[in-house]
């Protein structure tokens, strides 16, 4: 009499879930998406030959002033998203932006309903674009949502802000993308 047995094979952990950013960003490394000029032109808010025209160098050096200095240049931003979707992160500009559109809300109905749709969003656990704050500043944003005005997610905010400033911003300026960027500005120039 035969039996056979049938052994299976677990998968890693690291393959099932990718809500872990760290392994996602580690992940990033093995996709097949590049952090070169080519991708950032594809995203520009413009066609991408008439974009390049209309951004100097002068313009794109800048960025490399201050964080917040790219984050005033719609080709800086444009930038700087293709560059975290290299790193799985785009979330945190994405949350970034949100909130920043959220200020300019007006209507107090259509206050409410973005800012509880920002927080099931990027804010709260499991969200689907969750973004990497602490404990405290989630439930401070929570308790704020209770009451919404046009400040509930500056905490989260400025945290997300400051995260991007010390990590990933440097990475950016580093970046294959933007120094290809810098110099085929140069080059169309010459």
């Amino acid at each position: 009499e035969l039996t056979a047995t049938i052994t299976t094979v677990p998968r890693p952990p690291a393959l099932c879930c990718f809500r872990n950013k760290g392994m996602r960003t580690r992940l990033g490394c093995l996709s097949h998406k590049s952090d070169s000029c080519s991708d950032f032109t594809a995203i520009l808010p413009d066609k991408p030959n008439r974009a390049l025209k209309r951004l100097s160098t002068e313009e794109a050096t800048r960025w490399a002033d201050s964080f917040d200095v790219l984050l005033s240049h719609k080709y800086g931003v444009a930038a700087f998203r293709a560059f975290l979707k290299t790193e799985f992160s785009e979330e945190n500009l994405e949350f970034w932006l949100a909130c920043e559109e959220f200020k300019k809300t007006r209507s107090t109905a259509k206050l409410v309903s973005k800012a509880h749709r920002i927080f099931e969003e990027f804010v709260d656990v499991q969200a689907p674009r969750e973004v990497n704050i602490d404990f405290q500043t989630r439930e401070a944003t929570r308790k704020n949502m209770q009451e919404p005005s046009l400040t509930c997610f500056d905490q989260a905010q400025g945290k997300v802000h400051s995260l991007m400033e010390k990590d990933s911003y440097p990475r950016f300026l580093r970046s294959k993308m933007y120094l290809d960027l810098l110099s085929q500005n140069q080059r169309r120039l010459s």
